[in-house]
């Protein structure tokens, strides 16, 4: 009983010390950065995979690429946000970088594809896109040659 009493005491004492701690350790937040241009081919193949180029805004020394967030909205529509994330716990120095980053796409549908990459917001907090549709190459009959 005595050691079931000083393990039990121990856990209490380990696990209180690690729930007290009232420092969280985040020290930054995720944000949505302005997409400037993008770069895509002129038209896809069905079944094949693209490098699909991205420029975005780098506001300060402070953000960080994090990667890409691209969403289905329909069929063959992608909305596409870079996220940063933004240091909170120093002091920032603008820089005003463009910077490029890449993803990968698969062309999975025969329709043509629209992608709305996001641009910011205007006064009135709508959300702005860049809007790029590539059609589908579709194979041409030649039978009749």
């Amino acid at each position: 009983m005595k050691r079931l009493s000083l393990l039990l005491g121990l856990v209490l004492v380990f696990f209180g010390s690690v729930g007290c701690n009232n420092d969280d350790g985040v020290n930054f937040h995720f944000e949505a950065l302005e997409i400037v241009d993008a770069q895509l081919p002129d038209a896809f193949e069905l079944n094949e995979q693209y490098e699909i180029t991205v420029t975005y805004n780098r506001p300060d020394d402070c953000t960080f690429f994090e990667g890409f967030d691209v969403s289905q909205n329909d069929t063959t529509v992608r909305s596409v946000v870079v996220v940063g994330s933004v240091l909170t716990d120093r002091e920032c120095n603008e820089t005003g970088d463009q910077v490029t980053a890449t993803f990968n796409f698969v062309v999975l549908h025969d329709q043509d594809y629209r992608f709305r990459f996001w641009q910011g917001e205007d006064e009135n907090g709508e959300p702005l896109y860049l809007e790029v549709i590539v059609p589908i190459n579709r194979p041409t009959d030649n039978s009749n040659r």
